[in-house]
């Protein structure tokens, strides 16, 4: 089975991340899906934001099953080559037979390719933590939230949301910072997934992210004070150490392994199906 990743950056967001030893959001999303399907899918990643012959020569966009789109630094609204490149890959790859996941940028492209609209968020930044995301009725019989708790937390960083839907796109879940923390909807022969959130990010990896945008999330108010953004990095980084108990079922739906990644183990299991 074939698997591509849509890297939805730039490059130089990617090269910032591996400068400061991070993982770059693709190599993220490689390392969860194969550590999800143990190693069983052939995948193949591209950078249609900063490359127009982003295809490996003799590969087709109809080689691939799955599609995993990743996060972006970009902005859907300002339409630049970066941006309108990966709403036209999108729309070719809604002709070809497939089942499309999408985080956060990955939703704002594919809800966009199919029709509808994103907006900067009035409510303003959610980042590092998504609270109390809450799963509606049809989010509790749909695939995607199999076994997840019907309210959760998840890791984050976006200023924009969807403002309206692509045509019979079903609403899955939603805080008091987004109405769609997640979404459903078949466009030509897609079966599109998408998320606000991030389900691939890891503990360690928020915390190198918390790292490199302090300055925002102090200014933004995410954090009230430096001690605040301080314990909460320093947390993340070493959940791995910790006997804090109480933090521990806090963060639960962070930190635990299986329960931040459910919704990507999901659609794993929907693609073999």
């Amino acid at each position: 089975m074939n698997i591509l990743i849509v890297d939805g950056n730039e490059k130089e967001p990617s090269d910032l991340y591996k400068k400061m030893g991070m993982d770059t959001q693709y190599d993220v999303y490689l390392k969860v899906i194969n550590d999800l399907s143990n190693n069983q899918f052939n995948i193949s990643i591209v950078h249609p934001a900063f490359k127009n012959d982003y295809l490996p020569i003799g590969v087709s966009l109809d080689d691939f099953d799955g599609i995993a789109w990743t996060g972006s630094l970009l902005n859907i609204y300002d339409m630049t080559p970066s941006i309108t490149n990966q709403i036209e890959l999108a729309k070719k790859l809604f002709t070809k037979k497939n089942k499309i996941f999408g985080s956060c940028w990955g939703l704002h492209v594919l809800v966009t390719a199919a029709g509808g609209l994103i907006r900067k968020n009035p409510r303003g930044l959610e980042a590092v933590i998504a609270k109390n995301i809450k799963i509606n009725e049809k989010g509790t019989a749909h695939n995607l939230y199999k076994g997840k708790n019907k309210i959760f937390d998840s890791f984050c960083w976006h200023y924009d949301e969807t403002e309206s839907l692509p045509e019979s796109a079903t609403v899955l879940s939603s805080n008091n910072k987004s109405d769609v923390q997640s979404v459903c909807f078949n466009k030509g022969n897609s079966s599109i997934w998408a998320v606000q959130y991030h389900p691939e990010f890891n503990p360690h990896w928020i915390a190198g992210l918390m790292q490199q945008r302090e300055e925002i999330l102090l200014n933004e108010k995410i954090f009230e004070t430096k001690k605040e953004f301080e314990d909460q990095k320093n947390f993340f980084l070493n959940t791995n150490k910790t006997n804090d108990e109480e933090k521990i079922q806090k963060y639960n739906d962070l930190i635990n392994n299986t329960s931040h990644t459910l919704e990507l183990a999901n659609w794993i299991a929907e693609l073999k199906n």
